[in-house]
């Protein structure tokens, strides 16, 4: 798992090519990268690329704009980014510059970053169809319009200004759905450092540890493998793990509590997503692994359904119907179970759905229904399928043994050509795999 991966060239090359394909020759495209994020005052947060921008050039500065024009004689792929600057490069690091870029990340041209004013009024000119980000960027949507009214007022001379502007994500949310062969391979390591850091964490979990120190181990692993956290780690210990989004992570685990650790590693801009949920003492109670092996069938019942030709919310109804049942015959729930389904009263329990896409953002983009139905799964497209079953601690219309249990079991799974592979299957997962795992590591440390 040491030897780094990156994505080649060429991949970034055919996606541009295809995305220039689906929009047609007489359009031009326009993506700016990521803006520099103030953290406070004159620091910043650390950069991240845009996800589009980086998945067509893997070009990671700020300060740039890629400009696709399908067909244009002179290049099609026009990248803006910093001229080289020796002094700045003394305290931010070293810059590609436009001879580097072009020369590094395959693009048929590049220009100072300060020609932009002037140059892309020009590549606008003839061509009908805009393709653009509108509102992600209020100052760049305005520098947009007045590239366009400038070629718009040069058409008493002839200019030919584009009449039609849309939305980019209507292309390229599509294509990036579909994951390829190398966007899988960055995908396995992803989900190979998080299953790492996830049994790391079931090592160091003892009573009296702060959620804390459990995510510091957790995100030490991620950086050792030359990974970040994908999104805000969530280390829940006791009834914490009953609150879905929860990342204060400053309670502390006591002997008898589960600890619920939603949490991903991000790898060359490609995220995993897993959660798992075990005893601090490395045993579960009764109610625990009772209301844990429930979650564990719905998620068998959810990947059951990661079929091509099968609709996406195929899984997240067969997790409700599993949980719903599981919920009436521990008397949580009451009544029949069509009219529980139907009236939503699982939700008492489970709020969520039962997954989303996954890539280069951990909610990745890409449509769950087409033309009013759920659409189908094929191959290529990643999801998480994540059943889970919150229990407040303050629910006094249950048994006292039920409140304060939070669980939830996430995994990672890439549909094939005949059926799926869960790319995070290495991490234990059932309430006995659990188990095992856990008294394994102890006998080691002992």
């Amino acid at each position: 798992m040491n030897k780094p991966l990156s994505m080649p060239s060429r991949a970034h090359a055919r996606r541009r090519k295809q995305l220039m394909r689906m929009a047609g020759d007489d359009a031009i495209l326009v993506l700016p990268a990521a803006k520099e994020a103030v953290r406070s005052r004159d620091t910043h947060y650390p950069y991240r690329q845009d996800s589009d921008f980086w998945y067509l050039t893997g070009f990671p500065e700020a300060e740039a704009v890629l400009v696709l024009v399908p067909g244009r004689a002179h290049g099609e792929t026009l990248l803006f980014c910093r001229e080289r600057d020796t002094e700045r490069e003394g305290w931010d690091g070293p810059r590609a510059g436009p001879e580097g870029a072009v020369e590094a990340f395959g693009l048929d041209d590049a220009y100072p970053i300060t020609d932009l004013d002037d140059i892309l009024p020009g590549l606008l000119e003839g061509r009908s169809r805009v393709y653009y980000h509108f509102g992600r960027d209020a100052e760049f949507d305005l520098k947009l319009i007045g590239w366009l009214n400038r070629v718009r007022a040069m058409m008493r001379h002839g200019a030919q200004p584009p009449h039609e502007f849309l939305e980019l994500g209507h292309l390229l949310d599509e294509l990036r759905l579909f994951k390829d062969r190398d966007e899988i391979r960055l995908m396995q390591r992803a989900a190979d450092i998080s299953v790492a850091a996830h049994q790391a964490v079931m090592r160091a979990v003892r009573p009296g540890i702060a959620e804390y120190e459990l995510q510091a181990e957790l995100e030490r692993v991620f950086r050792m493998h030359d990974a970040q956290p994908a999104y805000s780690s969530i280390i829940g210990a006791g009834s914490n793990a009953c609150v879905l989004h929860y990342i204060a992570n400053n309670g502390s685990a006591s002997d008898g509590d589960l600890v619920l650790v939603d949490a991903g590693a991000e790898y060359r801009g490609y995220a995993a997503d897993i959660t798992r949920t075990f005893p601090v003492s490395g045993r579960f109670s009764r109610e625990q692994r009772t209301l844990h092996e429930l979650v564990g069938r719905a998620q068998a019942a959810a990947l059951a359904q990661a079929q091509p030709g099968v609709a996406y919310e195929a899984g997240h109804d067969a997790a409700v119907a599993t949980l719903t049942e599981g919920l009436l015959q521990l008397g949580l729930l009451k009544g029949r179970l069509e009219k529980n389904i139907a009236e939503g009263s699982y939700k008492r329990f489970y709020r969520h759905k039962t997954g989303h896409w996954i890539g280069l953002d951990v909610h990745d983009v890409g449509e769950y229904r087409l033309d009013g139905e759920s659409r189908l799964l094929e191959p290529g497209m990643v999801f998480t399928i994540e059943p889970g079953l919150y229990v407040s601690p303050d629910d006094t219309s249950v048994a006292a043994k039920w409140r304060g249990i939070g669980i939830r079991t996430e995994d990672d799974v890439l549909v094939t050509r005949d059926g799926h592979k869960v790319l995070t299957d290495k991490l234990a997962r059932s309430a006995d795999e659990i188990e095992a795992f856990m008294a394994q590591e102890h006998r080691r440390e002992e």
